[in-house]
């Protein structure tokens, strides 16, 4: 199935798999989506929603066997504080649904902030923007897309999981300095 994400890295010449599971809709678990496509659940990535409480958004893109540190996010994002976006909001904000939200073709494009462990992969998987279908692409493919969207794309660590790659800067970041104080390295060549 062709998907608003598919189009739009088709359209950008970035190749990719599309790979399609059957949906339990009592189960939307990333591990779950790793597990019936046959993939480490560290390299299927979630895109969750979040706000600092008032009225800015970005996408937090993190490995599907982590939980998101909201914390570290703010910092990131240099907010006083994040939480996740109302559920009743995703759908509104972006036009996907839980389980299917993807940060290509969303409603409006936000910030992304996704954890630095995707560079650690060759390919990584993300949803296609539809519950039951997801994209595998290299992690490379997937920050060039992002940052076609034209908003600002950052890697960080985010995560709670322990042994995250934080001992491991970004490429580009001196040791000591903040990784999510970079943008994703090359990022601005590649939109000129």
């Amino acid at each position: 199935m062709k998907t608003n994400g598919a189009r739009f890295l088709e359209s950008l010449g970035i190749a990719f798999e599309l790979r399609e599971y059957e949906v339990d809709p009592n189960d939307l678990s990333a591990i779950a989506v790793a597990q019936k496509i046959g993939m480490p659940a560290a390299q299927v990535f979630k895109t969750l929603l979040t706000t600092d409480s008032h009225s800015d958004y970005v996408f937090a893109v993190i490995p599907g066997d982590a939980e998101l540190d909201f914390k570290k996010l703010a910092r990131a994002a240099q907010w006083r504080k994040a939480e996740m976006a109302p559920l009743k909001d995703v759908q509104p904000l972006t036009g996907y649904v839980r389980g299917g939200v993807t940060v290509f073709g969303a409603k409006k494009p936000y910030p992304i902030f996704v954890d630095e462990t995707a560079i650690l992969f060759d390919r990584i998987s993300v949803s296609a923007g539809t519950r039951g279908t997801q994209l595998i692409l290299s992690p490379d493919g997937y920050l060039r897309a992002a940052a076609a969207l034209n908003v600002p794309v950052h890697t960080a660590d985010l995560t709670k999981a322990p042994g995250a790659a934080s001992a491991s800067p970004v490429a580009g970041a001196r040791m000591g300095e903040r990784e999510a104080d970079h943008p994703v390295p090359g990022v601005e060549e590649k939109r000129r």
